[in-house]
């Protein structure tokens, strides 16, 4: 929903000084390098201005002089200090430049840093919401450089502001409807700007959905993950189609309102033309009547001239200003965004060794924005040592059951508990700390191997014997030991001298990630399934050790993987149908058994 202009105008105002401090505690010494300068440059047009009268004043003089050589050096000594304002002038565009070029890049880069962070701070639930891919899709589209730009924007409206000032005093000596017509000649333009500034704010919200189509279209075209589909289906011609029908329909609209902006400045150039050079013939009539001489006409025609630009760039500067804040609400509504999984006050430490074990107490939950429950009252008990194995359709609830017990999401009733205390009352990075999860989409990092290990468990060294040891339990060792640079290869094509795996090793590499961690609780999500039965037999050996005082989930469709467990829970629509081992579910004769058979015919 699009908010009323008059509701932008006060938010604007609102973070404009909140954006000023945040530039400021970015970068402060830049900041204030800034200002000095734009000072400097205000002052400096004045005095080139009043030494230009001295200069065309001091050779009339001379032409009438009796000794023209003291006129010329009279002449030459005010020459050369106008080149020194005007070299001075130079050097401080240049500072000033090169200044704001660093102030840019601190703040791009810092404002990078926010958004990471409240990115990994927001909860898995935004991830899984299209409405937070718009707000992080126009975060990120506006917040690098709109606080720089809002610095430069009060830099010009300082500098300009100094010049206007000492030439309005100026304007004034001469009439005072000169200043009116200044103004005047000068406003049209920065209410164009504030116009069509809250039009293309409410085009670019409105239409922000296209647009983040448009780089997903250009995102399959172009990222090696879809490459063989791609080639496979012959689908490029057809994405890039839609890719060009969404930017030809975003740019057909984006030029019509740069179009009538256009047209619009072009108006109020225009009038601002007529007043600059009706001025000029009244001054030169004023000239030519005798009221002042030649220099004072140059003067106040050189005062007209920069007083306007002054004041011109005064106000675009407020009303860039104006347009700045207007853009970096994006990045205040992305920064807003607050997470409902939030560490406990007071947070208790998660018990270690654990002794009771996880408990779901009649747990159930529903997926924000979807009306089917994902999971309901459902009760189960995994003790340390055990093995306990989800099994289950897909869409049954299994992955829902992982994602909970890791706090990236709270249940809506009941609670899950370990060692009797309810998961909320631990801190979430502590908890979060004591699990070892690899889930079934697990990440491919583009890192060494080493690294892509390390990483599972970054509180040890990156030369961590037990980086080794985790490989070797995974079976990722031999073929590590095979890559050209052995643990210090980098993984993946993005970057030179990478080597890509199969799937299969790459599944044996994030094994390995999370054997490396010490924890109390173990989830692996289908950990085997692009492995090969000899390489899958050795896995759930190395699992069986893994399992000795730690709790082991895992879920998996593989009944050979499977039947291996302690306690197996059938799912099924969000529910528990039946549990137990697999000799008890055989005998039992239910979904297990049925399923079961249905899989071991395949072998036949």
């Amino acid at each position: 929903m699009t908010e009323a202009p008059e509701k932008l105008k006060i938010r604007g105002v609102l973070h404009l000084w909140r954006t000023v401090r945040l530039v400021w505690r970015i970068a402060p010494g830049w900041t204030l390098a800034n200002a000095v300068l734009a000072v400097v440059q205000g002052v400096l047009p004045l005095a080139a201005i009043y030494l230009m009268k001295l200069i065309i004043g001091s050779v009339t003089q001379g032409i009438g002089s009796a000794d023209k050589g003291a006129a010329f050096r009279h002449t030459a000594i005010l020459i050369l200090l106008a080149a020194l304002v005007g070299l001075l002038s130079a050097v401080a565009r240049s500072v000033s430049t090169l200044v704001s070029e660093a102030q840019a890049q601190v703040v791009t880069d810092h404002m990078s840093d926010i958004m990471h962070a409240k990115s990994v701070a927001v909860d898995l639930e935004y991830y899984e919401n299209s409405r937070y891919y718009d707000t992080l899709h126009r975060a990120q589209q506006e917040a690098p450089f709109r606080p720089t730009s809002i610095i430069n924007g009060l830099v010009q409206f300082a500098s300009s502001g100094v010049s206007l000032i000492a030439m309005a005093a100026l304007l004034f000596s001469l009439h005072w409807i000169v200043a009116v017509i200044v103004f005047a000649a000068a406003v049209p333009g920065a209410l164009v700007r504030l116009r069509y500034s809250n039009r293309l704010y409410r085009w670019q919200r409105d239409h922000t959905v296209e647009d983040r189509q448009s780089y997903y279209y250009h995102w399959l075209l172009t990222v090696g993950e879809r490459a063989k589909e791609i080639r496979l289906f012959g689908l490029g011609d057809l994405l890039m189609d839609w890719y060009r029908g969404l930017r030809r329909l975003l740019r057909r609209q984006r030029l019509a309102i740069t179009a009538r902006r256009a047209a619009a400045d072009f108006a109020t150039q225009t009038a601002a033309t007529v007043a600059v050079f009706g001025t000029f013939a009244y001054i030169a009539r004023q000239t030519i009547r005798g009221v002042f001489g030649v220099d004072s006409m140059v003067m106040y025609y050189m005062a007209f001239q920069t007083s306007l630009s002054s004041l011109q760039t005064v106000l675009q500067a407020l009303a860039g200003l104006y347009e700045d804040n207007l853009f970096l609400t994006y990045f205040y509504d992305f920064m807003a965004l607050e997470p409902k999984v939030k560490d406990a006050p007071e947070p208790r430490p998660v018990p270690r060794p654990l002794s009771a074990g996880i408990v779901f107490e009649g747990v159930t939950f529903q997926y924000p924005d979807t009306e089917r429950t994902a999971i309901s009252d459902i009760s189960l008990t995994i003790r340390p040592g055990e093995v306990a194995a989800l099994v289950g359709p897909n869409g049954s609830g299994k992955t829902t059951i992982v994602k909970l017990l890791c706090r990236l999401y709270d249940p809506h009733a009941g609670r899950i508990t370990l060692d009797g205390v309810d998961l909320r009352e631990f801190g979430l990075v502590d908890l979060r700390r004591h699990m070892s999860v690899i889930f079934q989409d697990f990440a491919q990092y583009q890192l060494t191997a080493r690294q892509n290990i390390w990483i599972g468990n970054i509180d040890l060294s990156p030369g961590d014997n037990a980086i080794e040891e985790a490989a070797r339990a995974s079976g990722a060792d031999g073929l590590i030991r095979h890559l050209r640079h052995g643990y210090d290869t980098l993984l993946g094509k993005w970057f030179a001298d990478g080597e890509e795996l199969s799937t299969g090793e790459w599944q044996k590499i994030a094994l390995a990630r999370a054997f490396v961690r010490d924890s109390e609780i173990l989830v692996l999500d289908e950990p085997t399934s692009a492995l090969d039965p000899v390489a899958e037999w050795q896995i759930f050996e190395r699992i069986r050790e893994l399992a000795r005082g730690r709790a082991v989930i895992l879920i998996s469709h593989r009944f050979s993987t499977v039947r291996t467990a302690d306690r197996i829970h059938i799912l099924d629509e969000g529910r528990i149908l039946e549990s137990g081992s697999h000799d008890e579910l055989i005998a039992r004769g239910g979904r297990y058994a049925e399923m079961y058979a249905v899989q071991a015919r395949g072998f036949q």
